[in-house]
């Protein structure tokens, strides 16, 4: 286990269950109140991975995230910036590729763009797993002690300014 969840050379901690729902659901409704701002919200934890580099298989989680709010759930519906500027605006550069790049953004009509070319090699996971794994990456689980990350303009676009 290589101490992922180890809390005594007997005992490991679990894993939040599913009655954390009622938990982020709760904090997102006293943020509302306090700040009047609609934030989402989620316990996480590291899910599965492997590390690149130590080859260490990271098992210590069931899923990134037990419980999360609905603003969370679904995957990224990009377009992937690279495949832009060196196929459908080769010919631009400067302020003209930047123009055409937040045009061909702001024609996205919602649909999913799963098997289309402009949108391969953008990230098909989860909402939560891509979130969760920033949150751990940047808690950790050192002697850092954040108990709370708060991210901002994740679901912001090349379009917002």
């Amino acid at each position: 286990m290589l101490g992922s969840n180890k809390a005594t050379e007997d005992t490991v901690k679990l894993f939040p269950r599913e009655e954390c729902q009622q938990l982020v659901e709760d904090i997102q409704t006293k943020l509302l109140e306090i700040t009047g701002k609609h934030i989402e919200v989620m316990v996480y934890g590291d899910g599965a991975f492997k590390d690149p580099i130590g080859k260490i298989w990271e098992l210590a989680d069931p899923v990134v995230s037990p419980a999360y709010t609905l603003g969370l759930e679904g995957t990224p519906n990009e377009l992937k910036l690279k495949y832009l500027a060196d196929n459908d605006f080769s010919t631009l550069s400067g302020k003209e590729l930047q123009e055409a790049i937040k045009s061909k953004i702001l024609q996205k009509d919602g649909s999913s763009l799963v098997g289309n070319m402009v949108s391969q090699g953008t990230t098909p996971r989860r909402l939560t797993d891509l979130i969760g794994s920033l949150c751990d990456l940047t808690s950790g689980s050192g002697d850092k002690g954040t108990p709370i990350v708060y991210i901002q303009g994740y679901f912001d676009n090349y379009t917002n300014e």
